[in-house]
């Protein structure tokens, strides 16, 4: 069977390259069967990886989308067993960074921070949850391998069709419909993991499978959530909650008062979050009506928790870009910018003065990393091979954001559904999507606080991946496995 399939995949590139032109499989896939050792268990495991047709509405394909799906072998009961569908962000982002950094059964070659290491490469990973759950990692079209799919008269699909918050979500879920019937899935208890804009997309698409797909889930999991619900509201809100992770920057950085430096991040955080809620956010809404004696005192107060000069604040008009905040932490004291994923990460820009960094130091590092790993981990060790381009990042522009409701998509499906269980994972030093951002975030997709005891909310000392931080990778994916058994109902009905 094996051989047929790669056979199968050599003839489909042979054809192409004959013709001169690029392509990939619309629909294959190639099994290899690897060991590994996770939480001190050893064990055999089977990765598939290949392409699965997105549909038309006449059934014809209208693109591909690249996957890889590991299973645990010698299960007695498949039915029983957790399926986690797993998504990244961007959007316009490949399933590259949660694939062999965190949840996979392989993980990057680099140090416990986090940073590069030559030769570049990929290592087992002895804290990946295979060892409690299947997993699939999707990559949506135009990442990884995954493509549009042109049609007899050799004309492309609307890029309509897939490029935006709700297109995205009605043909992803369409895809996992058919994911699930053809592996025989559909009794086992199933999650949807997204990181960063995978967090918007994931919110949405449990509602769209339960509703659309008639397909019930036990858990969301959000991993450093992307809300562009929160993104494009009124910017006295926005603004507000970014001064928590302001505090967490400097406080890494040392830069913070000593009253404050002296004290253990989290003794400081809570702080922080209060003053942002209950102060400085309704100073911010007063605007041009707040009195000069208030707008003093909430710079002197945003200056002790950020560690910027109440001068800086006050030229803002106590509204702080976070771009700004980068650039200027870290400008007197030792020149360099901060990592806009991840804080922890320094950079140098051409000149001091400016009110942003030149570049993002953390992504540069990571892409050190990640690229080389992937294109060699999926040639050399799952054996597809196409000369088609992996995409780190892919062109999915315009991206429609347009009528997001995928907030209201999370609290209608764990409405409607009693078994449903929200986790978040969260970076204290990521200054994208940051850790108080996803917590304002959970407080408003359920605001009568009826579900609130479903959701739970893990901070980590690291940034938008946490789990290249080793001491977080391991703490974040046995979070991960208490998450999936607390949320496993063994028999227990779903009512309220």
């Amino acid at each position: 069977m094996i051989k047929d399939i790669i056979t199968f995949v050599f003839l489909i590139g042979f054809s192409s390259l004959c013709a001169q032109k690029r392509s990939i499989p619309v629909d294959t896939l190639i099994k290899t069967t690897h060991n590994t050792i996770v939480k001190g268990q050893n064990f055999s495991y089977t990765a598939e990886t290949g392409t699965q047709p997105v549909w038309n509405k006449d059934g014809d394909p209208m693109a591909t989308l690249f996957y890889t799906y590991y299973t645990r072998d010698n299960i007695k009961n498949r039915a029983k067993r957790p399926l986690i569908i797993s998504f990244n962000g961007g959007p316009g982002s490949a399933s590259v960074w949660m694939h062999i950094a965190y949840t996979g059964p392989k993980i990057l070659n680099i140090d416990e921070e986090g940073n590069p290491i030559q030769p570049y490469g990929f290592k087992a990973n002895p804290n990946s949850i295979i060892d409690v759950a299947d997993i699939v990692f999707v990559n949506p079209v135009n990442t990884g391998y995954s493509r549009m799919i042109p049609d007899s008269e050799g004309k492309m699909p609307d890029k309509k069709l897939f490029f935006g918050i709700n297109a995205d979500i009605k043909y992803l879920a369409e895809w996992v419909n058919t994911f699930v019937s053809r592996h025989n899935r559909w009794e086992s208890p199933k999650y949807i993991i997204g990181e960063s804009y995978g967090g918007t997309r994931v919110m949405g698409l449990s509602n769209e499978l339960q509703s659309s797909q008639w397909m019930y889930l036990n858990g969301v999991i959000l991993v450093s959530p992307a809300d562009y619900k929160l993104y494009s509201t009124n910017q006295p809100i926005y603004s507000a909650i970014n001064l928590p992770y302001f505090t967490a920057a400097a406080w890494y950085h040392k830069v913070l008062p000593p009253a404050l430096q002296k004290k253990d991040l989290l003794d400081i955080l809570p702080e922080s979050e209060n003053y942002a809620i209950n102060t400085l956010m309704p100073a911010l809404a007063k605007g041009s009506n707040i009195s000069d004696e208030e707008r003093n005192s909430v710079a002197e107060k945003m200056s002790f928790y950020s560690g910027l000069s109440k001068k800086s604040i006050l030229n803002h008009n106590l509204e702080v870009p976070t771009s700004f905040f980068w650039k200027e932490l870290m400008r007197d004291k030792t020149g360099y910018t901060i990592g806009r994923l991840d804080s922890r990460y320094l950079g140098i820009d051409r000149i001091n003065a400016g009110t942003s960094p030149d570049y993002s130091p953390e992504l540069t590092s990571w892409l050190h990393s990640f690229t080389p790993a992937i294109n060699h981990y999926i040639k050399s060790e799952l054996n597809f091979n196409t000369d088609i381009k992996y995409n780190m990042f892919g062109d999915v522009h315009p991206w429609d954001r347009r009528n997001n409701e995928t907030r209201e998509g999370l609290r209608k499906a764990m409405a409607t559904n009693p078994y449903l269980k929200v986790l978040n994972q969260s970076g204290y030093y990521d200054g994208a999507t940051t850790y108080f951002a996803a917590k304002y975030t959970l407080s408003q997709i359920d605001p009568s606080g009826k579900m609130k005891d479903r959701m739970i909310f893990k901070g980590y000392r690291s940034g938008h991946m946490m789990y290249l931080r080793n001491e977080d990778l391991i703490k974040a994916n046995d979070d991960l496995r208490v998450f999936i058994k607390n949320s496993s109902n063994n028999g227990k009905p779903a009512k309220y």
